[in-house]
């Protein structure tokens, strides 16, 4: 006589979201809802025309209100439209920045990991050369030399950050590349490059995307500082940095054209940073 079938539970939808991290899921979703306002900008901005040039000097510095929810600026435009359009820019700078610091660094890091010898130390010592600076005194250098500009905001930042994964992916993948697996592909003879494609570097990419997720915020902040001291977005570009610096000299007594773009960056950089602490604390389980 056989013992009776155990019955078979599957996980459900719930139990599957019950395992992921509460931060990490608070920090993706309102990090969605600021990309999917950014997107969506030139349909739900009340004014869309006043994310660009557009002027309106009757309606100067109203307060918030049904007509103008976070009220007007200087020359009459809606707070709100230029705080949605103010994040389809800083949202490209920071994706630009991430995504050419985090190229850059990997490749390096990897060549450092694996090949190890002469390659590593000049890479190593390379990067180390561009840590011993404050990585926002080397940006505002870097900004002060070049023509302000949303580029120029991409450039200073990423030459800046490419060295923290390099060193991080160098660390990672020279790790990898004395496991068994890869010992095992050199001694079948595969080809170098091919064992970099397909074992040292996907096994090296994991910490390097928390990294990214952590620094998002801080690329944002720096963007923002850069554009506030005027070596970032000029007018009629939307961005918050370039906002709150318009608006600080009215804090006091038209409060609303600089806290609402304050609280955009505040906003933004806290959903990356509790992203990539939810994702750090999920995969160090």
């Amino acid at each position: 006589m056989t013992a009776p079938a155990l019955p078979v539970f599957r996980r459900t939808p719930l139990r599957r979201l019950a395992g992921v991290d509460r931060l990490a899921v608070a920090g993706a979703v309102l990090l969605g809802i600021v990309v999917l306002a950014a997107l969506l900008a030139p349909w739900i901005a009340p004014y869309p025309e006043d994310g660009g040039s557009a002027t309106h000097p009757l309606e100067a510095l109203l307060p918030p209100s049904g007509a103008h929810w976070f009220g007007t600026d200087q020359v009459g435009r809606d707070v709100l439209s230029r705080v949605l359009f103010g994040a389809r820019t800083s949202l490209l700078i920071a994706v630009a920045v991430l995504a050419v610091s985090g190229v850059a660094g990997v490749i390096l890091g990897v060549v450092a990991g694996y090949a190890g010898g002469w390659a590593r130390d000049v890479i190593m010592r390379v990067t180390d050369i561009f840590l011993a600076f404050p990585a926002l005194l080397l940006s505002l250098a870097l900004a002060v030399v070049l023509q302000p500009s949303v580029t120029t905001v991409i450039v200073a930042i990423a030459v800046t950050w490419w060295p923290w994964y390099a060193r991080l992916t160098a660390s990672v993948a020279s790790s990898v590349a004395t496991r068994g697996f890869v010992d095992s592909a050199r001694c079948l003879g595969v080809p170098a490059p091919l064992i970099v494609l397909r074992h040292v570097l996907p096994n090296s990419l994991t910490p390097v995307l928390v990294q990214l997720s952590l620094d998002g915020g801080g690329v944002i902040l720096t963007a923002a500082a850069l554009s506030y001291l005027g070596l970032g977005a000029h007018e009629p570009t939307s961005e918050w940095g370039l906002m709150v610096q318009q608006g600080q000299s009215l804090f006091t007594t038209d409060w609303w054209v600089v806290t609402f773009p304050g609280l955009a960056i505040l906003v933004t950089a806290f959903s990356f940073n509790v992203l990539g602490e939810g994702l750090r604390a999920r995969l160090s389980r």
